[in-house]
């Protein structure tokens, strides 16, 4: 815990760390503890999303936050595949209780360089019109990509974490155009709801381990997990 903090800041952070799973407040930086909830308080006082891009070295990174659902991603990474971005890193922080927030950060670049103020704009505003309803992401990567292609050598694997005490589904591809959005989409269509995520690229490979809750925001028994696992990877490879 953040020490030089005021008593009635560490009680309040203390009280909103209760609202995500029990590794958070263990395993996640007090720095990023404090972010997410000054990120917090601005949803409470804006009642909009927070979406950010800036400067980051050499790429741009994306901060969001705002209450989780099974679209939310789907969305965001379609747009990002919609604008050619390319994704670095991704750190993502779910509630497993209410008011169920999530928070964020992608390390994105286009042509190897940090995004132009402009792009970044733009591509706030698409996020911010995509979780309106008014931006159609399908319709615009239909353009850019073939959606009915599936993905290739794809492996999927669910286990119950015994650090995390939370479901967790590994996913496993080649990289290729697109690759981080068919993902999402098909967790959306799944009606699962990401808390927590791990990304690693290597060799031309992308592994994802992403940390989940069911429908209606429910613990996934193990038999389930399993066949939802398959049923993803079916999803992936497009049968």
């Amino acid at each position: 815990m953040a020490s030089g903090l005021k008593s009635s800041t560490l009680e309040l952070l203390k009280r909103f760390n209760r609202a995500f799973p029990q590794f958070y407040e263990q395993f996640v930086s007090s720095e990023i503890q404090l972010q997410n909830l000054r990120l917090a308080y601005r949803l409470y006082k804006t009642k909009r999303a927070v979406i950010e891009l800036k400067p980051e070295g050499s790429k741009s990174a994306l901060h969001f936050a705002y209450r989780n659902q099974s679209f939310l991603l789907s969305d965001i990474f379609g747009v990002l595949a919609a604008y050619g971005l390319t994704i670095h890193g991704l750190s993502l922080y779910g509630q497993i209780r209410p008011p169920m927030l999530v928070f964020i950060k992608l390390l994105v670049s286009r042509g190897s360089k940090a995004l132009t103020e402009k792009t970044a704009d733009n591509v706030c505003r698409a996020i911010r019109e995509a979780l309106g309803g008014r931006f159609e992401v399908e319709e615009m990567l239909a353009v850019e990509f073939n959606l009915d292609t599936g993905l290739e050598q794809v492996q999927t694997e669910f286990y119950v974490d015994p650090v995390f005490h939370l479901p967790a589904l590994v996913i496993e591809a080649d990289n290729q155009p697109g690759l981080f959005y068919k993902v999402m989409y098909a967790i959306w269509q799944e009606d699962l709801l990401v808390v927590n995520a791990n990304l690693l690229v290597w060799r031309g490979r992308t592994r994802l381990i992403l940390y989940l809750l069911g429908p209606n925001e429910s613990l996934i028994p193990e038999y389930l997990g399993h066949k939802i696992a398959e049923g993803v990877r079916h999803r992936l490879l497009g049968k």
